[in-house]
């Protein structure tokens, strides 16, 4: 059974004056209007108008009967399984939690056996410091390049821009793929110092990039390790 939209709650309770005929013009409208939008509630009001089409016909003489009673333990049958429901629901959530726990510890131990185990990871590749070259008067960029299982880190030191600007930070993979490593904004009056990585790993990167506002500066990055010996710029680059 599809569960009740939220806005059914309101209009159900006025199906059965509709179906009496009991609603004034603008409730009736509206209420129509929802009704040709919903099969559950257009359903409900058509058989409740069947039903108040047979009022009429009903014997006046048989409503002197009592009306049947409900059996004594009703209520405490309702109780119980109110209260077993509950209980299963409890269940099942403590079930989800304990396999979420799980999950989050299996990830860590993997996360910790990544570190440890993967080649060419941290210790395995010293830092590699790129200075960018051929930048207009007054602006300095510069990187350090950490080596990490999950790819590499990032130092970025930037100086000269005019504050507020986006700096964008990317490397390039051996066949010229771009992998973001993501960016920050530009400080004016301090040297703006931003941490940020990428997934990829520092012996697939050939260059780093940073895209300063509508222009992108780019430094060569030896795979193997060492300080770029030249540097070169790009503007406009995307």
């Amino acid at each position: 059974m599809k569960a009740e939209r939220p806005e059914c709650r309101e209009w159900r309770p006025l199906l059965g004056a509709y179906a009496l005929g009991h609603l004034d013009g603008g409730e009736r409208a509206s209420l129509e209007a929802h009704l040709d939008g919903c099969p559950a509630c257009r359903a409900e009001a058509e058989s409740l108008t069947a039903l108040a089409r047979l009022l009429p016909l009903a014997d006046p003489a048989r409503f002197d009967r009592p009306a049947p009673q409900p059996a004594a333990d009703l209520g405490e049958r309702i109780a119980a399984t109110i209260g077993a429901e509950q209980r299963a629901e409890r269940r099942q959530r403590r079930q989800r939690r304990f396999a979420f726990g799980l999950a989050g510890a299996a990830a860590v131990v993997a996360a910790v056996l990544a570190i440890v185990l993967w080649p060419g990871g941290e210790g395995g590749q010293p830092a590699q410091h790129v200075e960018f070259a051929s930048l207009p008067p007054d602006v300095h960029i510069s990187a350090s390049l950490e080596p990490h299982a999950y790819g590499t880190e990032i130092h970025m030191y930037v100086r000269g821009f005019r504050s507020g600007t986006l700096c964008q930070v990317f490397l390039r993979g051996p066949r010229g793929e771009r992998v973001s490593a993501g960016s920050f904004r530009y400080r004016w009056g301090d040297d703006s110092n931003a941490v940020l990585s990428a997934a990829l790993d520092i012996s697939r990167t050939r260059a780093i990039a940073v895209r300063a506002g509508n222009r992108t500066f780019t430094a060569p990055v030896d795979p193997k390790g060492a300080t770029a010996p030249e540097n070169r710029d790009q503007e406009g680059q995307t």
